[in-house]
């Protein structure tokens, strides 16, 4: 099983993410906590997928959708995941 790790602004996207869930659904928040974990998971053992924004940073970076959230990560060993936003959010200026 290839691995992963989460930056310290990562966990705390997540936290964030699983409170605003769960003001509408403990079980809900829960699976969507879940759901990112697999993610992460297929990210580490399959680390292409996603893609490029040039329009959004010119850092090594690499984006994977998973619903409303893009998944900001960085493809090394292991795998890092940088920062989990919500596409609605303004990303440039969050990436700054």
């Amino acid at each position: 099983m290839k691995k992963f790790e989460l930056a310290r602004r990562a966990l705390q996207d997540l936290q964030q993410i699983w409170e605003y869930v769960s003001e509408e659904s403990f079980t809900a928040a829960d699976r969507l906590l879940e759901e990112f974990y697999r993610t992460f998971q297929r990210l580490a053992e399959t680390p292409g997928l996603g893609h490029k924004r040039s329009d959004l940073t010119q850092r090594p970076v690499l984006f994977l959708a998973l619903h409303s959230y893009l998944i900001i990560y960085r493809n090394s060993t292991p795998l890092q995941i940088a920062r989990i936003i919500h596409g609605k959010r303004d990303v440039k200026k969050l990436l700054r």
